[in-house]
Order: structure tokens, then sequence, then C-alpha cells
């Protein structure tokens, strides 16, 4: 229960980011680092988002959602990166109160969206080998926009949900934030009311998104499966599952870490271990994704070669 004290307090009109508690001596190489993994995930995206946009080849609904994809690791990586690297040469860390909604929003747009777009890959897959000759029709450019609004859309909802509850709360005297950006467990830890019901809508939400969307997914890649094993091709199979293979891998990287964060209570109380898991799926994954998609990905690497052999060819 929170200290009903603390009604008395004045409001809190900013936050201060307290980040990665270290030594004064080791701020500067931890920016150095996290600089350095934000370049690389600006680097990678967007030539995943030029490869796939030039190349003709790569103008499929997979390549379609896939720089989505990119789009999106970029934009929500974005949304944190900056201000965690200005808190690690920053005395004060303050970030104000509307500037810390306004960081949480987008973040959970971002984030909830990738994890829509997610299932609509799996299932994009799963039309391919399903029905390759109604693959064209099934997955028309109409249904393919179609498909990623509504994941914009479906992640828009939980934002605006997640964060008019989250934001709803009062926040009386304490304004310390254990964290390097603005999160649910962070906010509902220093608040100075009762915050069951935002703990219970957090969980909620964050299991029905992973159930639902986990299920679409596991689905699709158990039928997958058991067609791909059909194959009496062994050169068949071998590209069927390479095709999926970067596709798993992301899956698997992104709701691994989601789960832990989200959908069991302990990580509310363990600020330590949120910080840890949040570096992995705020800044980590993004950086991977476009390193998984291009190196076990044939059709891609095939592009890139192609682009920079049209560049030489030009000099």
């Amino acid at each position: 229960m929170k200290n009903e004290l603390n009604r008395n307090y004045s409001e809190v009109t900013e936050f201060i980011l307290l980040g990665f508690r270290t030594s004064p001596e080791v701020q500067i190489p931890l920016f150095l680092l996290f600089l350095l993994i934000y370049m690389v995930i600006v680097a990678g995206n967007i030539s995943m988002l030029v490869v796939i946009k030039t190349d003709s080849r790569l103008h499929t609904p997979m390549y379609f959602f896939l720089r989505n994809l990119s789009y999106l690791d970029l934009c929500y990586s974005t949304v944190i990166a900056p201000k965690t690297l200005a808190t690690f040469l920053s005395r004060g860390k303050q970030i104000s109160y509307n500037g810390c909604a306004t960081q949480f929003f987008f973040f959970a747009l971002f984030i909830g969206t990738e994890g829509f777009l997610l299932a609509v890959m799996a299932y994009d897959r799963f039309s391919a080998i399903r029905s390759p000759f109604l693959y064209t029709v099934c997955m028309s450019q109409k249904a393919c926009v179609r498909l990623v609004i509504g994941s914009y859309i479906c992640g828009c909802i939980n934002s605006m949900i997640q964060t008019g509850f989250t934001f709803s709360l009062r926040f009386c005297g304490e304004n310390r934030l254990d964290h390097f950006f603005c999160d649910v467990p962070a906010l509902i830890k220093i608040s100075c009311v009762d915050t069951f019901v935002n703990e219970i809508i957090l969980f909620i939400l964050s299991a029905l998104i992973i159930i639902t969307t986990t299920a679409v997914i596991l689905v699709s890649y158990a039928y997958i499966l058991s067609t791909v094993l059909k194959i009496p091709s062994t050169c068949g199979r071998n590209k069927t599952f390479s095709t999926c293979s970067s596709h798993i891998t992301v899956v698997s990287l992104f709701y691994g870490t989601v789960f832990f964060m989200y959908a069991q209570p302990g990580a509310i109380s363990s600020p330590e271990k949120s910080k840890i898991i949040a570096v992995f799926y705020t800044l980590i994954i993004p950086m991977l994704n476009p390193l998984i998609y291009s190196l076990r990905n044939r059709e891609v690497k095939n592009a890139v070669k192609r682009i920079l052999f049209r560049k030489k060819s030009f000099h």
C-alpha cells in the first residue's frame, strides 16, 4: 500500500531517470557502447529499408512486412536511445512529465505494433506454404496494407490504454525513476496511490497480446513444419526452412524478453533485472534483426550484391 501521507506533497512535473547506477568513470564507456549499438541499429535498419525499396525482386509481401519491421525497430529504438545517451553525459537526467508520457506512448505503440506484425509475418509464411498458387491472391497488396494498418491500430489501442492508466496515477513527491527510460514498472513503483489495478491491466494486456500473437505464430509454424517434413526433396526442405528460420529467430528473441519483462509480475519488483532485459528488447534486438535477416537470407544477400555491383558499374 502506498503511503497516504504523500497526498500532501506537490504533484510531480518532471522525472529523474536514474539509469544505470555505475561509477562516473564507467559512464563514458557505457555512452560509447550504447552510441555504437544505436549507430548499428540506424545503419542496419536503414540499409534494409533501402535494399528492399531499391531491388524490385524484393517487392513481395514477405519483404513488404520485413520493411515495416525494420521501420518499427528504427522507430522504437530512436524513442529510447537518444535520451538514454543524454543521461550518460547529463548530471540532471531530467525528463518532463509530458516528455515521459510521450516517450512511453510511442514506445508502447511501436513495440506493440511489432508484436502484431511478427504474427502477420508468420501468417504470411503460412499462406505461402499452404496455398502457393493462390498466395498472390490471398496476400495481395491491399491485403498486406490492411494487415499492417491493423497491426498499427492494435498497437495504438494498447498504447492508449497503457498510457492513459499509467499517467492517471498520482506521483506526489518521489520522482526518481529507477530505469533508463519511462516504462510502466518503474512508474508504478514511485506512484503514491494504490497501483493494484494498473498492475493487473499491465499483466492482462501484455498476456493477451502475447497469447494471441504467439498462438497465430505457433499454429502457422506447426502447419509449416508438418508440410515441410512431407517434402521429399532435401533441397526443398532446406530452402523452406531457410526462409522461415530468420523469422523464428527474431520471434524467439522478441517474445522471450518481452514475456519476462511484462507478462510476469516479478519484473516490477526487480529494477536491475528489468534494465538488463529492457536493453535487449529496446536496443539489442533492433540491432540484431537486420543482421539476422541479411546474413540468413539468400535473397537479401543477392540484392545487396546486385546493388553494390550496379554502383561499381557506374564508376
